[in-house]
């Protein structure tokens, strides 16, 4: 009896997200992190079965996923037909969608029919906030009524930064917006700084390094013409710029690396297992990505917790935690900002950082100190059980 009891007790959120593992991103790590570390609650996922070979059902970690066969265009409606026939045993107390797209659609479809159920919307979109109307062309005329239901219609929005708060807040959700960022490993940071502090002083090359998706909002492109401008600049043999990830931008970027006859100082090490990524952290001197946008930037915040100096752009919710010299002070400054688009910019920041060490190592401290303070997953998972609780 006590058991049945506890059975009917046990609170339980349905997540809907379009990829999960092993399809890993910042949303995908984020969940996984934060759902290891809560463990009063029961936790199911909706999510797509990108390949056959991957099985319809796996617990991984504290979920139970759930992976269903459908074109990606087709899933708000099959997600939607699958959490009603979870729902009739599991008896949902949240839905939670991972980002506002067709995930979002799907959670929106179950809480317009099951209007007691709570409807949680987290925000971890990286494209500027008009991407969605812009993708869908015409068809917005239709969905867009939608689109925006999504927000009006949860009960409560999390949101990675500022930025994307904003934007729910412009979408009509005025009641409820959480800002709680996405984190790190603080315990992988610590260790990546404590490796670095074997290496031997101003050796050469300066590694360069960024790690990210080789698509055109990360502006890659750019990173690559600052380092030909350096070079030209006598650089040459002093600098080497790594660039850890993979994307549909690959080849055209290795094209231009080509063009710019960089084939020694840009270096592409493809897809890196989030695991082995503080291993290249730990050996890189400066981290660097002008990004055209970003809904928050957990690879900056990775590389801070690494001890390393870092150079962003002012787009979406870097400014959150980067905070540039001219803005704080030197003695407070967490990175570098260089303008959008801007090679000859980014080229000046980046030489900032290798001529002057004591400046360079004074930001590396600071930025270390708010990623590791600030940024832990602990924290994450402690402010979000929250939310779970409060609405459930």
């Amino acid at each position: 009896m006590k058991n049945e009891i506890s059975k009917q007790s046990t609170k339980r959120i349905l997540i809907f997200s379009i990829a999960y593992i092993p399809f890993v991103g910042g949303a995908e790590l984020a969940v996984k992190e934060i759902t290891d570390r809560v463990n009063d609650l029961e936790f199911d996922m909706i999510t797509l079965r990108f390949n056959k070979n991957w099985p319809k059902f796996e617990k991984i970690g504290n979920i139970n996923v759930y992976r269903i066969s459908s074109p990606k265009l087709f899933f708000p409606f099959a997600a939607f037909l699958k959490a009603i026939r979870l729902n009739m045993k599991r008896r949902y107390c949240l839905v939670w969608s991972i980002m506002a797209n067709r995930a979002g659609y799907a959670a929106l479809f179950f809480k317009l029919t099951h209007p007691r159920v709570k409807f949680l919307l987290t925000l971890q979109e990286g494209d500027t906030t008009d991407y969605p109307k812009k993708r869908a062309g015409f068809i917005w005329l239709f969905v867009g009524f939608l689109f925006r239901k999504i927000f009006t219609k949860a009960n409560c929005v999390q949101a990675i930064s500022n930025y994307l708060a904003g934007w729910a807040r412009s979408m009509g959700n005025n009641d409820c917006v959480e800002i709680i960022p996405n984190g790190i490993d603080t315990e992988k940071s610590l260790k990546s700084v404590k490796s670095k502090a074997h290496k031997v002083e101003n050796k050469s090359p300066r590694i360069i390094i960024t790690t990210s998706r080789l698509v055109p909002k990360n502006g890659i492109d750019i990173l690559i013409e600052a380092i030909s401008i350096l070079k030209k600049e006598g650089l040459s043999g002093e600098i080497q710029c790594q660039i850890l990830g993979s994307g549909p931008e690959e080849e055209k970027l290795k094209e231009l690396t080509r063009i710019l006859g960089l084939s020694d100082e840009v270096v592409f090490l493809g897809h890196i297992d989030p695991e082995v990524v503080y291993t290249y952290l730990a050996n890189a001197d400066i981290f660097v990505r002008p990004s055209r946008s970003e809904g928050l930037g957990s690879s900056f915040l990775e590389a801070m917790g690494a001890g390393l100096p870092i150079v962003g752009t002012a787009v979406g919710g870097i400014p959150d935690f980067l905070k540039d010299p001219a803005d704080v002070g030197a003695d407070k400054a967490t990175g570098l900002f260089a303008k959008v688009d801007d090679p000859n910019d980014l080229a000046d920041k980046i030489r900032m950082l290798v001529n002057d060490d004591n400046f360079s190592q004074t930001i590396a401290w600071n930025g270390k100190k708010l990623a590791t303070e600030e940024y832990s997953w602990d924290n994450v998972a402690d402010k979000m059980s929250l939310i779970f609780s409060r609405l459930c």
